[in-house]
């Protein structure tokens, strides 16, 4: 069978009668069980979930002429596929490799495949749009949107597509062609992808995380590098992490691929930097060794991220644009695109948005600062900070905590903790801001709220009142506010210990906080 998977390099291949396992049927498994249908191939579908949405995607997939089958009893082994052993299991992020059906699956020897890689297999036979490619442990949605951004102000047709937005297959698969794709790559989704050959690609940095769904630090540093692979003609690297380019370095690249730097620092050639509040190109010019091309002002980089006229933008937004800079130009785009792209973004939710201003005070959310090196990078943007952090730690551990709260001790007011690993937090604040008042807040296994002035870790039920959690949230956060300060909700936690996502975690924050200003004008108070 490996010889046909080998020839399935196109839509217009021979996908009929290919037995295929689809692991989840969330939005990219959804997509990539509607494209092997369409194809004549023979799908099962398997999801331990069985809610609403599911079962209505599990009707459509139906019909087409998939099978599919849904709750716990349905992913306890791999499945057959009409009859005989699966030619290959197509998985969704959030399936870990150790999983029944993914481990019955290398125990056989049928190879498992990410929507991506089969997304790249389905590519037109001719024509097919150019992918750059990136990736990194914080940073990558913000970076991809500036990438596709500027490749529009090029006059481009693209789109960014991957991890936190479109499926890549559909937009491989899109009736109207693209241009070209930002394509945003999660360590979940490298790790089953290997035929990709990107025209760029990325590696923004590399810090703990998702330490429990790779097993190590190493085996999440490797899938990550595995961006790399194959890459045509740029390896863009982070000048200040040299993980980045010692993973250029053990890539397996196209001969005549450059490795290509950027930093906050003055740039050396071959590497996009900031000179003079200027974003500098020293890579993508014909004298690189004793001349520049001016791309943006930090003007422009601020204005795109939404910013306060005045305000610098944090350094780790500039070096987002930096990077997604490297790969625009990598791909021929001239300068002044790189300036109107930036400038005419519009800031992606739940990353350092604004939510309120009230007495002094300003509230922002950065739900999705769902580890402790994003959270770092959140938390450096303030001079005074009441913190609000919590959720599941993934298999960060504590020294990524303590190392995190000893960096910002001197910045914070006051904390309040939420989620079912905030006792990671509570020992971190305890011996390194021990004088930083902490309120702990707790959803109860009722789903009622309690709040109190934290002596230790209280225990939490999933997805259980939380809008009267973040109320209690709001309310503790504005006790130890004062005028000039910033409440930020940077979790440095993911969120599904108590909601559905980042996403409704930043929505319940910003609605709380509304709610509390509501209820301020109504009695003529904030207090």
């Amino acid at each position: 069978m490996t010889s046909r998977l080998d020839s399935l390099t196109s839509a217009a291949s021979d996908w009929e009668r290919l037995r295929v396992v689809v692991a989840g049927i969330g939005v990219s498994g959804f997509a990539a069980a509607d494209a092997l249908v369409e194809r004549g191939a023979r799908v099962v579908v398997l999801d331990a979930a069985a809610g609403h949405a599911h079962r209505e995607r599990a009707v459509i997939l139906q019909t087409l002429g998939a099978e599919v089958r849904l709750g716990r009893d349905a992913v306890t082994t791999m499945p057959d596929v009409a009859g005989a052993a699966p030619d290959v299991v197509v998985t969704s992020p959030g399936w870990r490799p150790d999983h029944p059906v993914l481990a019955g699956a290398a125990a056989v020897g049928v190879p498992v495949w990410s929507e991506v890689e089969l997304a790249w297999r389905m590519r037109p036979a001719s024509g097919a749009a150019p992918w750059l490619t990136l990736t990194g442990t914080n940073g990558k949605t913000t970076t991809t949107t500036m990438l596709a951004s500027i490749l529009t102000a090029a006059g481009l047709r693209s789109a960014a597509v991957g991890n936190a937005g479109t499926p890549v297959l559909e937009a491989v698969l899109h009736p109207h062609p693209y241009d070209v794709l930002a394509v945003e790559l999660s360590s979940f989704q490298l790790h089953s992808t290997s035929s990709v050959h990107p025209r760029a690609s990325a590696c923004l940095n590399v810090a703990p995380d998702h330490l429990d769904w790779h097993g190590s630090l190493d085996a999440y540093t490797r899938d990550k590098g595995r961006v790399y692979q194959s890459t045509e003609l740029a390896c863009v690297y982070n000048v200040a992490d040299p993980v980045t380019e010692q993973l250029v370095r053990d890539a397996d690249v196209i001969e005549g691929c450059r490795a290509i730097g950027f930093t906050l620092g003055v740039p050396g050639p071959s590497m996009l930097g900031v000179v003079d509040d200027v974003l500098a190109d020293r890579a993508f010019v014909a004298e690189r060794r004793t001349s520049a091309a001016e791309l943006a002002t930090l003007d422009d980089v601020r204005a795109g991220a939404g910013g306060v006229d005045g305000d610098r933008p944090a350094p780790h937004v500039v070096a987002d644009a930096l990077a997604a800079a490297a790969l625009a130009r990598a791909h021929g785009v001239p300068a002044i695109a790189v300036r109107n792209g930036l400038r005419g973004l519009r800031p992606s939710p739940h990353r350092l948005a604004r939510v309120a201003e009230a007495d002094g005070v300003t509230w922002v959310d950065d739900s999705k600062a769902t580890n402790p090196h994003a959270a770092d990078a959140a938390l450096r943007g303030f001079d005074h900070v009441v913190w609000i952090a919590g959720g599941l730690a993934k298999g960060a551990g504590q020294d990524a905590f303590d190392a995190l709260v000893r960096a910002h001790a001197g910045r914070l007011r006051g904390a309040v903790l939420i989620g079912r690993d905030r006792d990671l937090l509570h020992a971190a604040l305890a011996r390194h801001a021990p004088n930083v008042p902490v309120i702990d807040v707790s959803v109860t296994q009722t789903g009622a709220v309690a709040g109190e002035r934290a002596e230790g870790p209280r225990d939490s039920s999933p997805r259980g009142g939380v809008d009267a959690l973040m109320d209690m949230v709001a309310d503790a956060a504005a006790s130890m506010a004062r005028p000039g300060d910033t409440v930020l909700l940077a979790p440095a936690c993911a969120s599904m210990d108590q909601f559905e996502s980042y996403a409704q975690r930043g929505d319940e924050f910003a609605g709380a906080v509304r709610r509390r200003a509501a209820r301020g004008s109504a009695s003529g108070t904030e207090g």
